[in-house]
């Protein structure tokens, strides 16, 4: 199903800005919005927490490593001493059954002409490749590169990018984002300018393994990717983790990577085609797929081990209510170790991403526990593996500790810039579902307006923890830092925004330091704060609005359970 056009996201959200905190506008739609004060929010632990866990003591929190046994374990410690009690049945932590890989040896990417001469790419810079199978080693040898424009099998649109082809052996040469991401508006066949799951990645990946291709390339251009190249290279050189499958990946691609746009254009070019004009064509419904008459090869050793990760999982139970959930989320892994910077730091610590989100945890934890039980149980999940394709929250959704039909919506926390306050706050994916109204009321609380997400192409609502839950039908909100600062304005907002973009993020030089504005940082923990106490204290059961791709699955959710939805 599609999601809203630009004009009923925009009527949505003026409304949610309009009605502020008048609960009795609330009480009119039928709706139960309690109105809640403001929570007991220390900076101090804030501060203290992030300070801890992006220290190099814990080695950038990458999964399975004496990084994670780190982190969970003062995780745990700090969920007890803001006051809640397990939340696994008496157990802290959801284990979760991951697969390491890490690429070896690599050789270039070889490709081979129409003419006979072949052109060498260096790993790394020109282009990078992991595989999701637990082989010892892969080898592509002489696979045709076919370009199949933006990858999308999409049959409710009528669109196929793989129509008539047979992939076996073969390697799909793809664009990243979706075909209208250029649009201006909303409107379109993949929702215009606002980017759809089929322009993520993981789905370019999924589709080609779905069609039995033998490798998938992904040609990077940092606009409609939104970040450069030298995010991918990070990400994608070094250890790769993936959820442990039971065919061992047999069912994946050989290889799964990326190539720089100019390396595209020189295969392109020795193929005897134009990638400018092939991409214009790509966009276009009915697009045919195009073998390029190239050949490609490389290959690398794996070494692979599979261990468990865990969730941390903290509860605070209901008074009235207490099977009923409200969830709020926060990823505690980085990327670990990484590619060195110029002065040879090697630990990508990512304090902002995410040791905010799960200081944010604790703090949020803290101040409801000083409120007392609100009427339903509140949950707050600490997940693992974000940065390897949200694994640990779709763990836990495919294998919820509380059922999904009992889980009343939730919020999720990633990447809290630290940066003065602001007048509004950035919604994204704004207008989808009933949680809307939640927010509605805690904007008017805090005196804050509502500000669509500036750059819908980049489909952030599709590539964060909330997302696990939300494919699962449980409405969740994702919403960001506001770019109208208070001192400075819209300018000032993003500038805060593009440094960290560039600068730091994914990057060893994302660290703590004690001289940050945390003013703008905890104006945004108490909207967290007054959303979720508010669900809490609702006896309403909020659903995405209609037309929303996820409806039709909480609606067979609530169905199939008596409790709950």
């Amino acid at each position: 199903m599609k999601r809203l056009t630009l004009a009923a996201t925009a009527a949505l959200l003026l409304s949610a800005c309009s009605m502020g905190a008048d609960t009795d506008t609330n009480a009119a739609t039928g709706f139960d919005v309690p109105d809640v004060p403001a929570g007991e929010l220390s900076e101090d632990t804030m501060k203290r927490v992030v300070e801890k866990l992006s220290s190099d003591e814990f080695e950038g929190r990458a999964p399975g490593t004496p990084g994670e046994e780190k982190t969970v374990a003062y995780l745990i410690e700090e969920f007890q001493k803001a006051g809640l009690e397990p939340g696994n049945n008496g157990s802290w932590v959801q284990k979760v059954p991951l697969v390491e890989i890490t690429g070896e040896d690599f050789a270039p990417l070889s490709v081979t002409g129409k003419d006979g001469k072949a052109m060498s790419f260096a790993y790394g810079t020109d282009w990078v490749g992991a595989t999701y199978r637990e082989n010892q080693r892969v080898d592509l040898k002489d696979s045709e590169l076919v370009f199949v424009g933006f990858g999308i099998n999409a049959p409710e649109k009528g669109w196929n990018d793989y129509a008539g082809l047979d992939m076996k052996g073969k390697t799909a040469v793809i664009l990243v984002n979706d075909p209208d991401y250029e649009t201006e508006g909303l409107t379109g066949e993949f929702n215009g300018r606002a980017m759809t799951y089929y322009g993520r990645w993981t789905y370019k990946y999924e589709e080609a393994a779905r069609q039995g291709a033998a490798a998938a390339i992904i040609i990077h251009d940092t606009f409609p990717a939104a970040y450069g190249w030298n995010v991918v290279e990070s990400s994608w050189t070094g250890p790769q983790v993936h959820a442990q499958r039971g065919d061992k990946g047999a069912d994946q691609t050989l290889i799964n990577g990326w190539v720089q746009k100019p390396v595209a254009e020189k295969i392109f070019t020795a193929a005897g085609q134009d990638l400018t004009k092939l991409t214009a064509a790509a966009k276009q419904k009915g697009f045919k797929p195009v073998s390029l008459g190239v050949k490609a090869s490389t290959g690398f050793g794996n070494a692979i081990r599979t261990f468990e990760s865990q969730n941390v999982v903290g509860m605070l139970k209901g008074s009235e209510a207490p099977e009923d959930y409200v969830l709020y989320s926060a990823h505690w892994d980085h990327l670990g170790r990484c590619k060195p910077d110029a002065s040879g730091d090697d630990i990508c610590n990512g304090a902002v991403d995410n040791a905010t989100g799960a200081a944010a945890l604790v703090a949020l934890a803290e101040a409801s526990v000083k409120a007392g039980p609100a009427r339903r149980s509140q949950v707050f999940l600490a997940v693992t593996a974000e940065e390897s394709g949200l694994l640990g929250s779709e763990y836990y959704a495919a294998n919820p500790v509380f059922p999904l039909a009992q889980t009343v919506g939730g919020l999720n926390i990633d990447g809290l810039i630290p940066g003065g306050r602001s007048n509004d706050v950035t919604i994204v994916g704004g207008g989808k579902s009933e949680l809307d109204k939640f927010l509605d009321w805690a904007l008017g609380a805090e005196k804050r307006t509502g500000t669509p997400e500036p750059t819908p192409e980049k489909g952030y609502y599709y590539r964060s923890d909330h997302f696990s839950m939300a494919k699962r039908g449980v409405p969740m909100l994702y919403i960001d830092a506001g770019e109208d600062l208070e001192n400075g304005g819209k300018e000032a907002g993003a500038k805060l925004s593009e440094d960290y973009t560039v600068n730091r993020y994914h990057q060893p030089s994302d660290e703590f330091d004690a001289g940050w504005d945390l003013s703008g940082l905890m104006q945004q923990l108490q909207l967290y704060y007054r959303i979720g106490r508010s669900m809490a204290m609702s006896k309403g059961w909020p659903n995405w609005v209609e037309g929303d791709e996820f409806k039709a699955t909480r609606d067979e959710t609530c169905a199939s359970d008596d409790k709950g939805c």
